[in-house]
């Protein structure tokens, strides 16, 4: 007769292993999964896409939209717009950059391959002004603008600074020529280029010394009939300069001027004449600024004339 074997006896179930998984592990990975749709690129409706932030361009060349869409056309959209969700409306977006591409998708009827991502208002100006400063297309009267536009909103000054990649000297110079022109004259002229800070503070001295005002400025500009905007601003300076002369002779300075250091020491001194300016200095006293100076002219020459525009 066969017996059962007894059966082995049962050891005590091990405890289920601890999770080495703690809220702070899969909190990072939320956000890690948070971060990657962030990345991702989604097919939106172009006409779901709002506007958002500050206008950057004061252009809208036909020539240049028919060429951008003929470009995506034969290419398809190689670069992705930026858009945010709508703060008001769940079910649409407002772009952060990419404009141009939107309205090019737009017109050929196609879906717009955009990043989405949550950003507070601060970081939607931030946002777009990196853009534009990576682009270094912007003319100097669309950054002044958009900084105008960044002060009305009520975005504080530091922020301002960071999104346009410039000091508060510079963006105070920017919003004393836009607070003397008015937003409507501004835009009828367009971006212009080729004209600089000087130029565009030229035209606010006079337009205030004449009194004009924006209808009488706009009526300049169309009856000059200038397709371009630099020819726009040259049709509007030209009239608001005709009393003064067209171009303002460049104030000298003085026939001498001491070349000082910081601790008043004189090493040296400029001189004008001739139609022409001699810096002269003194070796034995320079310590070795006058070929630092040479050396580095190229560089100060960019950052003035950066500063300049």
């Amino acid at each position: 007769m066969a017996v059962d074997a007894p059966e082995p006896e049962k050891s005590a179930s091990p405890s289920p292993a601890r999770s080495r998984y703690t809220k702070g592990a899969i909190g990072a990975v939320s956000q890690s999964i948070a971060d990657l749709k962030s990345r991702s690129v989604s097919d939106i409706d172009p006409f779901l896409i709002d506007a958002g932030g500050v206008q950057d361009r004061l252009d809208y060349v036909e020539d240049e939209h028919h060429a951008l869409m003929e470009s995506i056309r034969d290419y398809g959209q190689q670069v992705p717009v930026l858009v945010r969700p709508h703060p008001d409306d769940p079910d649409r977006y407002q772009i952060v950059y990419g404009r141009r591409r939107v309205l090019a998708l737009r017109d050929l009827g196609l879906n717009v391959k955009a990043m989405i991502r949550d950003l507070d208002d601060d970081a939607l100006i931030m946002a777009q002004g990196q853009e534009n400063t990576a682009r270094k297309d912007l003319s100097f009267i669309e950054k002044a603008n958009f900084a105008r536009q960044m002060q009305d909103g009520g975005y504080a000054r530091k922020t301002m600074c960071d999104a346009l990649h410039i000091d508060k000297t510079v963006i105070s110079r920017m919003l004393s020529i836009v607070e003397r022109l008015p937003v409507e004259v501004i835009e009828r002229i367009g971006a212009a280029p080729n004209v600089g800070r000087d130029r565009w503070l030229s035209l606010a001295n006079a337009f205030e010394a004449r009194e004009y005002d924006a209808n009488e400025a706009i009526s300049v500009i169309n009856f000059s009939g200038a397709e371009t905007s630099d020819k726009r601003f040259d049709a509007l300076f030209q009239m608001l300069t005709r009393d003064q002369g067209a171009k303002q002779p460049r104030k000298q300075p003085s026939t001498r001027t001491p070349l000082k250091t910081t601790e008043g020491l004189q090493i040296g001194e400029a001189s004008w004449g001739n139609g022409k300016m001699t810096m002269t200095m003194n070796n034995k006293l320079t310590d070795g600024f006058d070929e630092w100076l040479v050396e580095h002219i190229s560089e100060i020459h960019a950052r003035w004339k950066a500063d300049a525009e």
